[in-house]
């Protein structure tokens, strides 16, 4: 297994209004927050807030090219997002007790914070098509490039995690610096992650080791 310290490019916030950022999600252009009532869009590049929808916005989210899922509560919305319109609903896997969101492969994956799993869901039922265990926290899920990462936060301790999608072994380990937290996760599909900084009100880009 590899282990290294995080490399934070650069810091986001804090922003007006926003208390603790819960999930995030980029969608090719801008990166979205969760703050609770709202989801917000960010120019990645200014650092500026673009738009804000007000919807409940509680843990993660997630963009599949064309729409945005949050979780709020027990269940997961799928909005519009020029309008924030939800447009379905379904039953989230955990019933309250989740957290990080990710699209890949036409399908959710869902992040179990204290029960220590990632669920892959079916994004029209809400149903469980397959699950992996984890021996920490899980906060923010992203794939990219078929590799599967997460967030962990426990006490102070938080890092980004590589994890084999069918066994759940850590293949590689980003440590955060000691009480610098990863709410949400998401890659930019290239060469780096932005982190949601739970209650810091901040959003990191983490670099992705072998890139950049």
């Amino acid at each position: 297994m590899k282990r290294a310290a995080a490399e934070i490019i650069r810091e986001y916030g804090p922003f007006p209004g926003v208390e603790k950022i819960g999930g995030v999600t980029y969608d090719g252009k801008q990166v979205w927050f969760a703050s609770g009532e709202t989801l917000n869009a960010m120019d990645p590049v200014s650092g500026e807030t673009v738009r804000s929808l007000d919807v409940a916005a509680h843990a993660g989210t997630a963009f599949d090219g064309q729409h945005l899922f949050q979780i709020v509560e027990d269940r997961i919305q799928k909005l519009d997002p020029e309008t924030g319109k939800v447009l379905a609903t379904i039953p989230a896997p955990g019933g309250g007790a989740d957290s990080g969101l990710a699209w890949a492969e036409g399908t959710l994956w869902v992040g179990q914070h204290r029960d220590r799993k990632i669920h892959q869901v079916d994004p029209h039922t809400g149903a469980i098509l397959r699950t992996i265990e984890s021996n920490r926290f899980v906060t923010g899920v992203t794939w990219v490039d078929g590799e599967l990462w997460h967030g962990t936060w426990e006490g102070d301790e938080s890092e980004l995690r590589r994890i084999d999608p069918r066994t759940g072994d850590v293949l590689e380990r980003l440590d955060m610096p000691a009480g610098v937290g990863v709410s949400g996760l998401e890659s930019d599909g290239a060469d780096q992650f932005f982190c949601g900084g739970g209650g810091s009100g901040k959003v990191r880009a983490v670099r992705r080791p072998g890139h950049g």
